[in-house]
C-alpha cells in the first residue's frame, strides 16, 4: 500500500499551518456529521465545546485525543485526515469501521488552541492533571475513558524542534512511546501491545523518513495522562510531531503523523505478531535535546578591543500576533555548541559580527544583525 497517495486522498485542506482553534474545525465537524457521530462531552473552563467523533462498529475500541496541549495541531490536522479516510467509502476504510470503533476528540483545550498556549485557562497543564482532575478538561477526558472502556488509546501531541533522534543530526519527525506503568518502568501485557504497534508503525516510517523516527523518554510520572490510561490496563501510544527539514508549519509531519494511523490500524486489523518487540522498540534511538533552530559559528567579536571566535545559535519562540503564529529568532545560547546541531548551519569564517546595540551578541536578543557590514541576518536567515 502507498501510504503517501492514500494521505494525498484523503488530506483535508481546509486547514493548515500551526494555529488551529475550535472556530478552525467546528465546520469540518459539522460536514463530517452525517450519522450523528459528533457529541459536546463537555465544557472549557472558558465554555467552549469539548467535541467527540465516534465512528464505526466494530468490538476493539479506540480513544484517541489532540491539542490536549493547545499549541500542538499537527495531530489534530492529521487527525481529520484520518476521518475523511474512514469517511471515504474505500475498502479499506470499510474494513477499519467493521473491526473498529474510533472516539476521538479532535481539541480537548479549545481555550489554549485559541491562546496558543501549552496550558488550559487556567494555567494548567492537563498533561500533569491525570490524578487531581482538578480542571473540567481532564474531567472529560477521564469521564470519556471510563464510559468509553478503550482497547487502545492514542494520546497524540507535538514536540519542538530542539529534538534529535540520538546523536545522528537527523531531527525527530515523529516519535512514540510506550508508556512506563510503574516506576520500574516494567513491561506487561498491556504495555507490549503498544510497544508492537509501535515498532509496526517504525517499519512502515523507515521507507519515508529514515532514521527520523525517535522513541520518547519512558520515566514514569502518574501525573501525566498516558501513564495513567497505561497504569489502568489501557495500551497507550504517545505520538510526538516533531520537525521535518523546513518544515515549520508541519504539514509533511502531518503526513507522517497520518500514515502512523493508518499503520497502526492495519496492524491491529491483521492481529501482527511481533518477533522481539522489545528489542526493535529499544533499538528506537532515543529523542535527545541535540537541536537549535540555528547555528552560528566561527563568529568575530570585538569585545573591549580584544578579538574573539566564537559561536552562538537561536532559537525560533512562537509568538501570537494579531491571530497569526509568527517565528521570532531569538539568540539562545552563546559559546562551544560542541555535539549540537541545527536546522539551518552557517560558518562565518570569522566574518565580524555587528548589530544595531553594542556589537556582541546577548542571549534572549533577537536574532537581527551584520556579518562583514555586507551580510545582513533578519528573524535569523540571511536578508538577500
Amino acid at each position: 500500500m502507498n501510504l503517501e497517495v492514500l494521505f494525498n486522498q484523503n488530506k483535508e485542506k481546509s486547514i493548515s499551518g500551526r494555529y488551529l482553534t475550535l472556530s478552525s474545525i467546528e465546520p469540518l465537524l459539522n460536514k463530517l456529521n452525517t450519522e450523528n457521530e459528533l457529541k459536546i462531552i463537555g465544557y472549557s473552563v472558558l465554555e467552549k465545546p469539548i467535541y467527540s467523533f465516534q465512528i464505526g462498529s466494530g468490538k476493539m475500541k479506540i480513544f484517541l485525543w489532540s491539542q490536549m496541549h493547545g499549541n500542538e495541531s499537527t495531530t489534530t490536522k492529521a487527525l481529520f485526515d484520518f476521518l475523511n479516510f474512514l469517511k471515504s467509502g474505500s475498502d479499506l476504510a470499510q474494513q477499519f469501521l467493521n473491526k473498529f470503533t474510533f472516539l476521538s476528540i479532535p481539541i480537548l483545550n479549545p481555550d489554549g488552541a485559541l491562546l496558543y498556549t501549552r496550558e488550559n485557562a487556567n494555567k494548567v497543564d492537563l498533561n500533569r492533571d491525570s490524578v487531581d482532575l482538578s480542571q473540567p478538561e481532564s474531567q472529560v477526558l477521564r469521564k470519556t475513558f471510563d464510559s468509553f472502556k478503550p482497547d487502545y488509546c492514542f494520546n497524540l501531541h507535538d514536540q519542538r524542534t530542539i529534538f534529535g533522534v540520538g546523536a545522528t543530526g537527523k531531527p525527530a519527525t515523529v516519535s512514540f512511546l510506550a508508556p512506563s506503568y510503574n516506576d520500574a518502568r516494567e513491561i506487561n501485557e498491556s504495555r507490549m501491545k503498544a510497544i508492537s504497534v509501535i515498532v509496526a508503525i517504525n517499519e512502515a516510517l523507515q521507507k519515508y523518513i529514515p532514521g527520523q523516527v525517535g522513541r520518547f523518554d519512558d520515566s514514569f510520572n502518574i501525573n501525566c495522562i498516558g501513564d495513567m490510561f497505561q497504569s489502568l490496563g489501557a495500551p497507550t501510544i504517545l505520538f510526538e510531531a516533531g520537525h521535518f527539514a523546513g518544515d515549520y508549519q508541519r504539514e509533511e509531519t502531518r503526513k507522517y503523523i497520518f500514515m502512523s494511523l493508518v499503520t497502526s490500524f492495519i496492524t491491529l486489523y491483521e492481529n501482527v505478531i511481533v518477533v522481539n518487540g522489545i528489542d526493535k522498540y529499544l533499538n528506537i534511538s532515543q529523542n535527545k535535546v541535540v537541536f537549535y533552530d540555528f547555528i552560528y559559528k566561527n563568529i568575530k567579536i570585538n569585545y573591549d578591543g580584544i578579538e574573539k571566535i566564537t559561536n552562538f545559535a537561536a532559537q525560533y519562540k512562537e509568538e501570537l500576533i494579531e491571530n497569526q503564529i509568527c517565528f521570532n529568532a531569538y539568540i539562545s545560547e552563546i559559546g562551544n555548541l560542541e555535539h549540537y546541531f541545527a536546522h539551518f548551519e552557517y560558518d562565518a569564517e570569522e566574518a565580524l559580527y555587528k548589530d544595531d546595540a553594542d556589537n556582541i551578541p546577548k542571549l534572549n536578543q533577537k536574532a537581527d544583525f551584520y556579518l562583514d557590514n555586507n551580510i545582513k541576518f533578519v528573524n535569523g536567515m540571511i536578508k538577500s
